[in-house]
């Protein structure tokens, strides 16, 4: 369903006049919404419509104020507006609201409840899938993957996404290995991850686990933190999503197994030209697929492709895009991991 506009009120937007556009981010624990996501957007925004003007909040994880949030972008009269859900029901409201002024939403990365105008996200199950082969392989070559348990951390009930990795990767763990821990972790926080990862080990043994899934690189931080407090040696192999710098360095090292590399560039693109189309009341006519959300509507999407990220495929992947320039990423510490993954090599 489309956002319409009544008889009597203005025409759509245009680039060329330009307009203001809302963008709503959920947080900032996790590094890439502020690093890649926001500078992204801001800068395909410019590049398709030079005369926009961004009008910028992040909900620091709590829903009410992002529903504040976005009745200040509306007051403020912006023509479309780019949301990232902190809660993909509570969301709705957001998205009803500004259905009722005219102003369609685009979903970015999460999907919200109702009337959205389009959704661009990563193929989330296949994440989860992704990292459950990756751990999977990595178990197999200790020998039989259901010789100890694994402990599983999945990301926040509030996320529609967290569902789809935790699907992802039960689809290709179940009956391969045996689960001795599975916690959702309210607002994908590190912290409270190393908690559950230390309540896990406090159950099984910290000698015992053979495996940690995370859903992502902030939460797998908090995990490896336990698993290093309570003596785990060797560290057993850790998942993590997001390819975040300190997490692609920990893969370097050795100390985080793997992570997800989503090509942020591409999204961000996705979405500046879906929110543009949108202000001008155009279909977004790249929208492969429709995806039904929570509240029942059949939104046009765009669903894009992921890459595992482990220590010998640094190079090939997020290196090879330009990601991080390879003095941050190679500091001293890391100068002998660095050369071994051919990262230095000339």
């Amino acid at each position: 369903m489309g956002c319409g506009r009544g008889s009597g009120e203005p025409p759509r937007a245009s680039a060329a006049a330009g307009f203001r556009v809302g963008l709503l981010l959920p947080e900032s624990k996790t590094a890439r919404y502020e690093t890649f996501d926001r500078p992204l957007i801001e800068r395909n925004l410019r590049a398709l419509c030079p005369r926009c003007t961004v009008l910028y909040q992040n909900a620091q994880q709590d829903a009410a104020r992002q529903q504040a949030e976005a009745d200040s972008l509306l007051a403020q009269g912006i023509a479309v507006l780019i949301l990232d859900s902190v809660d993909a029901r509570a969301a709705g409201a957001i998205v009803v609201r500004a259905r009722e002024q005219g102003v369609p939403v685009v979903a970015f990365d999460r999907f919200a409840s109702g009337p959205v105008a389009s959704f661009v996200t990563f193929d989330n199950e296949t994440v989860g899938r992704e990292q459950g082969r990756a751990l999977l392989a990595a178990l197999a070559k200790g020998g039989d993957p259901r010789r100890g348990p694994i402990v599983m951390i999945d990301g926040a009930p509030t996320d529609p996404n967290a569902a789809d990795y935790k699907r992802g990767a039960h689809a290709v763990l179940d009956g391969k290995v045996v689960v001795g821990f599975e916690s959702d972790t309210p607002d994908w926080s590190p912290d409270q991850a190393q908690r559950e990862v230390e309540q896990a080990l406090t159950k099984l043994g910290a000698r015992s686990v053979i495996g940690v899934y995370c859903a992502n690189d902030g939460m797998a931080s908090g995990a490896i933190a336990a698993l290093e407090e309570q003596g785990a040696s060797p560290l057993p192999p850790v998942t993590g999503q997001d390819a975040e710098l300190a997490a692609v360095q920990r893969v370097l090292a050795g100390v985080q197994y793997m992570t997800i590399y989503k090509p942020y560039a591409r999204e961000a693109e996705t979405a500046a030209a879906m929110a543009v189309a949108a202000a001008e009341g155009r279909p977004y006519a790249q929208a492969a697929v429709v995806r039904q959300n929570a509240s029942g509507d059949r939104v046009p999407s765009v669903l894009l492709p992921v890459v595992v990220v482990t220590r010998e495929t640094v190079k090939s992947t997020v290196m090879a895009d330009g990601i991080y320039p390879l003095a941050q990423l190679c500091g001293e510490p890391l100068r002998a991991a660095c050369a071994q993954a051919g990262l230095l090599d000339r």
